[in-house]
């Protein structure tokens, strides 16, 4: 799947720890390994260390991953080792972003101990930019107005569905120059699955999403167009929107989300969605 994403031309790309407890970062190390350095962008996260002793966090499924479990640490120290260990499992000698990976009850201690160790960093010419990676806007607003951040990964808050983002955070980010990542742009796949299981927020989506998923979906179709393609491409739209991340399982899952972001979305759509 990543020398697909190669092949097709892609160049950035975004791992964490937390992520099959390591095994993502060393199977995309695998690859990048084999690349030119100066070719690709890729971030990876802190907040999390991997530990054999902790206890499992609840809400993880990973499949097939080693015998560790995440700790959650945002402090100074902890930052700076997970860096060193992410670098050991990638292989690589660094990455270009660095990301606090869900601070959502550590917010102090993400300001004063990982944003410190990060700016570090930054100012040593270690990696080129910093952020965070979250779920929620609120949260990554008030980091744009108390520090210096360059980018921000926000999964699941400016989709189709979801316009949480572009209340606050978007504009700010616009006006401070602050780079926006968009995840999540099918929100867990409720936007994407065809089947009986609709899911949102990692979760089973309330009747009520479902709803205005399957409007959504008939308005695409109206315009004869796949409701994935105006997902992936809808982030875009807005100037503080730089790239869109999507995740994939399969090269022939990431083969169709290029094709997708190739497809043509007409204006009317747009303005049909909008209102």
């Amino acid at each position: 799947m990543v020398e697909a994403a190669w092949d097709a031309g892609i160049r950035y790309f975004d791992t964490a720890p937390l992520y099959g407890f390591g095994l993502a970062e060393r199977r995309l190390g695998a690859v990048l390994q084999t690349k030119p350095r100066e070719d690709f962008v890729l971030s990876t996260k802190v907040g999390r260390l991997l530990r054999e002793d902790a206890e499992p966090e609840p809400g993880q499924a990973w499949k097939g991953t080693p015998p560790l479990n995440p700790v959650f640490d945002f402090s100074y120290d902890a930052t700076m080792r997970s860096v060193e260990e992410s670098l050991r499992r990638l292989g690589l000698d660094r990455v270009d972003i660095l990301l606090i990976h869900d601070p959502d009850q550590h917010f102090r201690e993400a300001l004063g101990g990982a944003y410190r160790a990060l700016d570090r960093l930054r100012t040593e010419g270690t990696v080129r930019a910093i952020g965070a990676g979250m779920n929620q806007a609120e949260m990554l607003a008030r980091f744009a107005r108390e520090v210096d951040f360059d980018c921000f990964l926000l999964a699941g808050r400016y989709t189709l569905l979801d316009r949480t983002g572009a209340q606050e955070l978007l504009p700010l980010c616009a006006e401070r120059g602050i780079a926006v990542i968009a995840g999540g742009v099918f929100n867990s796949g409720i936007l994407a699955e065809t089947g009986p299981a609709q899911h949102y927020n990692y979760e089973q989506a309330p009747p009520e999403v479902i709803a205005r998923a399957r409007a959504i979906k008939a308005t695409c179709e109206r315009h004869g167009v796949d409701v994935k393609a105006a997902a992936l491409q809808f982030p875009l739209r807005h100037p503080a929107v730089k790239s869109v991340l999507t995740g994939c399982r399969t090269a022939a899952e990431l083969r169709e989300n290029v094709r997708l972001f190739g497809a043509r979305v007409p204006d009317g759509l747009w303005e049909e969605l909008d209102a």
